[in-house]
């Protein structure tokens, strides 16, 4: 523990505010790509390969540069440090598609690709020190709460900034009304970016044994199960998730006004489930908690491919946003309860590149049955509530598959999880 010359449980209770509102103020950025960025693809006549693209590629990247995590957080005393100039980096989501209408039109889909996926090179290195940077400002036994408050600042934040863009982006004209929102969340994420600079070490991660860091993480039975439900849950979560907006305007005549209220669907739900999510996981535990929600965005998938209509999405957004706030808490609370705190930077990077791998692997499922099979988007909604709700079923069943042996990409690297031992400032 670092000594401080004001008493831990002080700075920790202002670590944990410094948390909750760094994703408050990122939440208000986020919509600009999360909810209307595929819009803004449709619009400029991206098709389902174009956002396929746009959701797998970025995830790639991260899952390549989350390796490097390790050599970049030992050129620095410590994880708050570590992950400024990353967390800079990852921010630029926000900036570049406002350079789109600037490009020739053939080449403006790819270049939004190429927006977001710049930006997932420091992102890979950002989100492993970020997860890193919790578990070592807060207290083990307090981040289940710090989770659920963040995913209610995160939902609030959000709320409020996808219905304001959406009457935004209807009412100015294309394609300014994009160009400003873009330049305008990218000044938000530089507010939470602030907020995160506050936080301070407070439980650095135990230095490891020499000969303890080239084990592969694969052989602890608790990571190997935490890393393989967390992986099942991000691929059946992400095969449609690309593929619902498309299904929303090109299928339902959805505008981004609508949405916008999609959205708020979401995230109202995913709101009010914050506060009980803490009950859930002490109720049901975090495993069940994630087979639980997972199977809910199955059902959630089902009903928009079942809606004669628009308002009948609104109910799948709101199931969507209630049911993946709570595998999505649970994923990372199984995480934290089922890994060593040894080689707490290791664990995390190859945790971080599990999730990611999905994530690549996901979106192309449902891309590729429109683009390649010719499936229409309505099945490919259907297939993915099966996909998903097949997952809930198998992570209920407690499957431990055996990687003890595997060997993957940086996995063996010897790594120094304390950041002491970098001797800078």
């Amino acid at each position: 523990m670092q000594s401080t010359t004001e008493s831990v449980p002080s700075l920790e209770r202002e670590n944990f505010h410094h948390l909750v509102k760094d994703i408050g103020w990122y939440g208000l950025a986020l919509p600009a790509t999360t909810h209307f960025l595929s819009a803004f693809a449709i619009r400029l006549g991206a098709s389902a390969f174009h956002l396929g693209l746009m959701a797998s590629i970025p995830a790639l990247i991260v899952l390549i540069s989350a390796g490097l995590s390790s050599w970049w957080a030992q050129r620095y005393p410590d994880s708050v440090h570590a992950l400024y100039w990353p967390a800079v980096g990852q921010r630029l989501a926000f900036l570049l598609p406002a350079l789109t209408p600037f490009m020739p039109i053939a080449w403006r889909p790819y270049w939004l690709v190429a927006a977001i996926a710049i930006p997932a090179l420091p992102q890979g290195i950002s989100t492993v020190l970020f997860l890193v940077m919790i578990r070592e400002s807060v207290e083990k036994s307090r981040i289940t709460v710090l989770l659920s408050r963040r995913a209610l600042a995160l939902n609030v934040g959000v709320g409020i900034s996808a219905l304001t863009l959406g009457f935004w982006l209807k009412k100015a004209p294309f394609p300014y009304n994009y160009q400003l929102m873009y330049m305008g969340a990218f000044l938000l994420a530089l507010v939470s970016l602030w907020h995160v600079k506050q936080t301070k070490v407070l439980f650095r991660s135990p230095a490891p044994e020499v000969t303890g860091s080239k084990e592969s993480v694969w052989k602890s039975a608790g990571f190997r199960k935490a890393a393989m439900i967390a992986g099942l849950a991000h691929v059946t979560f992400f095969s449609v998730v690309a593929m619902t907006p498309l299904f929303l305007m090109k299928k339902l005549g959805a505008d981004e006004s609508f949405l916008a209220f999609y959205a708020i669907g979401e995230l109202t739900a995913g709101a009010i489930v914050s506060f009980y999510i803490a009950r859930i996981v002490k109720l049901f535990g975090n495993r069940t908690a994630i087979a639980i929600g997972l199977m809910g965005t199955g059902i959630a998938a089902a009903i928009n491919a079942m809606s004669p209509s628009l308002p009948f999405t609104l109910i799948g957004a709101a199931m969507t946003g209630a049911s993946w706030t709570i595998a999505g808490n649970g994923t990372f609370g199984f995480f934290s309860e089922n890994t060593p705190a040894e080689n707490m930077t290791r664990y995390t990077r190859v945790y971080t590149q599990t999730l990611f791998a999905a994530m690549f692997i996901g979106p192309m499922i449902g891309s590729n049955l429109v683009q390649l099979a010719h499936v229409d988007l309505a099945s490919v909604l259907f297939f993915g509530a099966a996909l998903r709700f097949m997952g809930g079923a198998l992570i209920q069943a407690d499957f431990n598959l055996n990687f003890r042996h595997l060997r993957l990409p940086f996995a063996h690297t010897p790594l120094n999880s304390d950041f002491r031992h970098s001797g800078q400032d």
